[in-house]
């Protein structure tokens, strides 16, 4: 005999195969997207990934979530995501992203923090057959490597350092002092530098490399002084950016043009500088919320869920490259190649204008040069995407 509560276990399961077999669609749908990254939440690295890159992150699943879900081809799915410090160390990138392509086996993934972690991740990425949307790598080499599911959404440092030269040159600048941090992201940028000066009448009266996690630049910055240059060019990492200022300003070193790179953008640089300090103060930067209507929505929406302001450059980028993906998957589904085939193939609207990718780079999007005006970053060169106009003389440092 059959006890009756086994009877009705028996029967629940029968019919909830039953269930399965003939709606297993249904069954699919109430699956979440499984999406995993790895970020820098301590470790030398937090600063920019806190800024540009994981507020965007979970701002999109809040905002995909609260309409119900990512769009899957039709199918709302709530996202799921997937994360851990990976304490801004190459080889915790590396191993996080191993498990989750590699056992974890999840939907999508997002890119990690930086040009150094997205080198080590890239060619593992491809072999996964994971679409990558880099929103904050800047590397000649990552597009050199041609990897086919690998895509850079930031400007790469040919554009960029030619529409900085192009800006100088336009603006009567006869001598130029440069600073570099000595890693991928210097390097690069110091050797794109160099060519875009060619021909340009611009001389380098003195270039210096220093090293990641450097204290003081005052001997470097005080010999540029000496030289009296008509600008000053930074590539560097946001404390690198606040150190070189500081000590700028510490020194009386003012010259007309004031460049450096990554953190110029963000809203700390104003809030440590003050925005008097900040004043003229140029850097990369490539959009603001006057950019476009989307950008404007983006932009609010960032203050009121994640309770600070994006920085004008690779957060635009990142928030593009969401855009992208979303775009992606309601086209394509979680089909990964059909995915990477779509991203490939199309030119994509965002709040910072067309994206167009050329192997891994944007070719869409043009070198661009900002600069710190009444406490608003301002895209000022080139004219066509200016959100102000360039201010010829910097301000004195205050």
């Amino acid at each position: 005999m059959v006890h009756p509560n086994r009877r009705l276990v028996i029967k629940g399961a029968a019919a909830a195969v039953g269930a399965m077999s003939f709606a297993p669609r249904l069954m699919a749908q109430s699956a979440p997207v499984r999406i995993g990254y790895s970020m820098s939440r301590t470790g030398p690295w937090t600063g920019g990934a806190q800024v540009s890159q994981e507020p965007n992150y979970l701002l999109w699943a809040e905002q995909q979530n609260a309409a119900g879900g990512l769009d899957v081809k039709g199918v709302k799915r709530q996202i799921q995501l997937i994360s851990s410090d990976d304490r801004s160390d190459t080889e915790t990138v590396v191993r996080t992203y191993e498990k989750l392509m590699g056992s974890d086996k999840v939907d999508l993934v997002l890119p990690p923090w930086g040009s150094n972690a997205n080198f080590a991740v890239a060619p593992l990425a491809n072999r996964f057959q994971y679409p990558f949307l880099a929103p904050t790598a800047l590397s000649k080499r990552l597009v050199e490597m041609k990897l086919p599911y690998f895509f850079l959404l930031l400007q790469q440092p040919g554009a960029m350092t030619s529409a900085l030269v192009d800006m100088l040159k336009a603006n009567g600048v006869k001598t130029v002092a440069l600073i570099y941090v000595d890693d991928l992201f210097g390097l690069e940028n110091f050797a794109a530098f160099k060519v875009a000066l060619q021909g340009s009448g611009i001389t380098m009266v003195e270039d210096k490399s220093y090293p990641g996690g450097v204290k003081d630049l005052s001997p470097v910055l005080r010999s540029m002084k000496d030289k009296n240059p008509d600008a000053f060019v930074g590539f560097t990492y946001p404390p690198d950016t606040i150190l070189a200022s500081r000590q700028s300003k510490e020194i009386g070193f003012n010259p007309k043009f004031f460049y450096a790179s990554v953190g110029t953008a963000f809203p700390l640089y104003k809030n440590v500088m003050t925005p008097a300090g900040a004043e003229g103060v140029l850097g990369m930067g490539s959009w603001n919320s006057k950019t476009s209507p989307g950008a404007k929505a983006y932009f609010d929406a960032h203050v009121a869920s994640q309770k600070k302001e994006p920085d004008r450059w690779a957060s635009g980028a990142c928030w593009a490259g969401l855009e992208i993906l979303t775009n992606a998957v309601k086209a394509q589904g979680l089909d990964r190649k059909a995915i990477r085939d779509y991203v490939a193939g199309t030119t994509h609207k965002t709040i910072i204008g067309d994206i167009k990718f050329n192997g891994s780079e944007n070719v869409g999007t043009p070198g661009t040069v900002s600069q710190w005006q009444n406490g608003e970053f301002e895209v000022v060169w080139p004219k066509s995407v200016a959100t102000a106009a360039l201010n010829p003389a910097k301000a004195a440092w205050k």
